[in-house]
C-alpha cells in the first residue's frame, strides 16, 4: 500500500506551522536585541552612571528589549493581550531576581545574566501557552 497525498498533507501542514512558530520566536529575540542596541545608548546618555546601578540597569535593559519586541509584535498585528503577556514573560524574571539581589545573595552580574537567561524560556512558555496565536 503506497501513501497517498492526503496522508502527507497534515504532516506537512503541522511542520509548516511549527517552523512558523520557531521563526516567530527567533524574530522576537532579534527584535529584543534591536531594542537593546538602539535604546541602550539613549539611556547611557540620559542617565549617566546607570551601569553602576545593577538593579536599575537590569530593569532598563528589560524595558529596552520589551519595547523592541512589543513594536515588532504590533507590526506583525498581534493583539495587545499577547503583547502584554509576552512583555510580562520578559520582565518577570528580572523582577524575581531583584529579591535575591537585594538580599545580597546574588551579584549584579548574576542579576543581569540570570534575567536574560530566564527570559528566553519564559517567552517560550508564553508562546506555548498561546501556541495557536504564534503558529499562524
Amino acid at each position: 500500500m503506497t501513501p497517498t497525498h492526503a496522508t502527507h498533507a497534515p504532516a506537512r501542514s503541522a511542520a509548516r506551522k511549527n517552523l512558523r512558530f520557531a521563526l516567530h520566536y527567533v524574530e522576537m529575540v532579534v527584535s529584543m536585541l534591536a531594542g537593546m542596541v538602539l535604546l541602550g545608548p539613549v539611556w547611557s546618555w540620559a542617565w549617566p552612571g546607570l551601569a553602576e546601578r545593577p538593579a536599575a540597569g537590569a530593569l532598563v535593559m528589560a524595558a529596552n528589549m520589551t519595547i523592541g519586541m512589543g513594536l515588532w509584535m504590533r507590526i506583525r498585528r498581534h493583539s495587545w493581550r499577547l503583547i502584554a503577556e509576552m512583555s510580562a514573560a520578559m520582565v518577570l524574571p528580572f523582577l524575581a531576581l531583584l529579591v535575591p539581589y537585594a538580599m545580597g545573595a546574588i551579584s549584579g552580574g548574576a542579576l543581569m545574566m540570570g534575567g536574560h537567561l530566564l527570559m528566553l524560556p519564559a517567552m517560550l512558555a508564553a508562546m506555548l501557552w498561546r501556541h495557536r496565536d504564534y503558529r499562524h
